[in-house]
């Protein structure tokens, strides 16, 4: 192995994962939802030329050759999408963050990217299959993402895989999520911004967590909050 390249710690296969719902899956260049995956922290051609590219499996001729400047960390560097997909598979975190979308929210997209960056195991669309990808930055493509038509729905889903819904909103009853108990294994569902959560949705939470909070404002931004829960899992977890 040269160049100080990772030791081949990933899995030995990669296979991609393919978004089965097409409206959903990541939007071609050059359309309203997509948004290029670039950095300023990113590099060059791999040094040396051909002669000197490492030949582990994982990593992409193209990106060898002509640099990468995606926004991934540097253990990634020049990997393959699917193998980057594959690596994280082996090490996601149990819990699933849910999300209801009946009005195009434009906040879905931050929440994607957040699941991504603390390695969710899924992030769930209840609701209007369509949403707006451009915050996400392209971490779609590095994160599960699946539909449910309706709350009944990934209900009946979340039940079936023995997963508690933590809802997450200031609500009555919502317990600070610094201080509540909350499952390692679990889904963290999340309203829209400004409606918040919907009836049907905290009436099937076995539990409600609010983000405790200081100022005047009654409510966060959804997907800072999303980011706050998120992380606040992490520390107990990961």
């Amino acid at each position: 192995m040269r160049g100080g390249v990772h030791p081949a710690d990933a899995v030995a296969d990669y296979p991609c994962w393919v978004d089965e719902t097409p409206e959903i899956a990541a939007a071609p260049e050059n359309t309203p939802e997509s948004t290029p995956e670039h950095t300023t922290h990113g590099l060059g051609p791999w040094p040396g030329g051909e002669a000197e590219w490492p030949t582990e499996p994982w990593f992409d001729p193209e990106l060898l050759a002509a640099g990468d400047t995606r926004n991934v960390i540097d253990r990634y560097r020049y990997w393959r999408m699917d193998a980057i997909v594959a690596d994280l598979d082996t090490k996601r975190h149990p819990f699933h963050v849910a999300i209801e979308n009946w009005q195009h929210d434009m906040n879905i997209g931050s929440i994607v990217r957040s699941a991504n960056a603390f390695l969710a195991d899924t992030v769930h669309i209840i609701g209007r299959r369509r949403w707006n990808k451009r915050g996400a930055m392209v971490t779609d493509r590095y994160q599960h993402v699946v539909h449910h038509e309706d709350v009944a729905t990934f209900v009946a889903w979340a039940s079936a895989e023995g997963l508690p819904v933590i809802a997450v909103d200031n609500v009555e009853g919502a317990v600070p999520v610094d201080t509540a108990p909350l499952p390692e294994r679990c889904v963290l569902l999340f309203g829209q911004e400004g409606p918040g959560l919907s009836d049907e949705a905290v009436a099937a939470a076995s539990g409600i967590v609010e983000i405790t909070q200081y100022g005047s404002t009654r409510s966060i931004n959804a997907s800072a909050a999303a980011a706050v829960v998120m992380y606040e899992w992490c520390r107990r977890y990961a």
